[in-house]
């Protein structure tokens, strides 16, 4: 009996941790360019009514009036302020994966996973061209903190 008590007891606190790094997902994040440091927009993550998160470009800082030119589909031409860029990621222990991101300079879909570092305080994405998540590259984003 103490033994299926501890194994329930368990079971909460893994359901807890992952909730709690899903939660540090959740919010406002600055982009950053990867080869000059430079922050270029402000990404809203939130967990929509089917239960799925999303993400959407809130704030672009250089190019406010930006539209996604190499986009294909509904986001052809279409403003980069307002578009889901994280499409469909379901928690999975605890990182967002099985949906897919949207790089608005080139046009491409990519695999996704999203994951919180809790020792930088950093958002890590991950985009591939495959499932496995091996051929691809790694973004990280900054915590957006309103002024």
């Amino acid at each position: 009996m103490i033994k299926q008590l501890l194994y329930i007891g368990m079971f909460f606190v893994s359901i807890f941790c992952a909730n709690a790094q899903i939660d540090k997902i959740v919010g406002r994040w600055k982009t950053v360019d990867e080869k000059t440091g430079e922050v270029r927009a402000i990404v809203y993550i939130y967990k929509a009514t089917d239960g799925l998160y999303y993400g959407k470009i809130e704030k672009m800082l250089k190019y406010p009036d930006a539209v996604c030119t190499k986009c294909e589909g509904k986001d052809k031409d279409k403003p980069l302020v307002g578009m889901i860029i994280i499409r469909a990621m379901k928690v999975e222990d605890d990182k967002l994966t099985s949906g897919y991101l949207l790089d608005p300079e080139s046009g491409k879909k990519y695999y996704g996973s999203i994951s919180y570092d809790a020792q930088t305080g950093k958002l890590k994405l991950r985009g591939s061209v495959d499932k496995f998540g091996v051929l691809g590259r790694t973004q990280y984003w900054l915590r957006y903190e309103d002024k």
